[in-house]
């Protein structure tokens, strides 16, 4: 069986590489788990995930709080915030199908975009809130 977390996350990664809106304002397939050391700007990470026991019945549910986060060099503020748009339009309640596992629901959370202190970087993180159950 695989662990629900390891599938959603591949399940998103893969929906982002799919999604021609998110990949247009990214300049191509630049969505990583651990991007290369020389990524060109922008980009998106897959980053920290939280994991609960969502189970209400002595079943297998599990609530995922995931972060997605996008880069940007481009100057100001409206990159990052297209990035975060497409973000939120790709995944949010999409019908993904993460292996061995059934997605609930997928919800986008909150978002939060800054300059970082480089001056240059702007940096958003994207959040959202998944459930998942394992196929029987």
């Amino acid at each position: 069986m695989t662990i629900a977390n390891v599938a959603l996350r591949a399940a998103i990664h893969d929906a982002l590489l799919a999604d021609s809106a998110l990949t247009g304002a990214l300049g191509g397939d630049r969505v990583y788990d651990e991007p290369p050391r020389d990524a060109e700007f922008p980009y998106v990470t897959l980053g920290e995930a939280r994991l609960t026991d969502a189970s209400t019945d002595g079943g297998q549910t599990q609530e995922h709080q995931l972060t997605l986060h996008a880069w940007s060099r481009k100057g100001g503020h409206r990159e990052a915030h297209v990035i975060a748009g497409a973000l939120l339009q790709a995944l949010d309640d999409a019908p993904l199908s993460p292996e061995g596992h059934r997605l609930v629901n997928l919800r986008f959370s909150i978002a939060d975009i800054r300059r970082e202190s480089d001056g240059r970087t702007y940096h958003a993180l994207v959040r959202f809130r998944a459930v998942t159950e394992p196929l029987e």
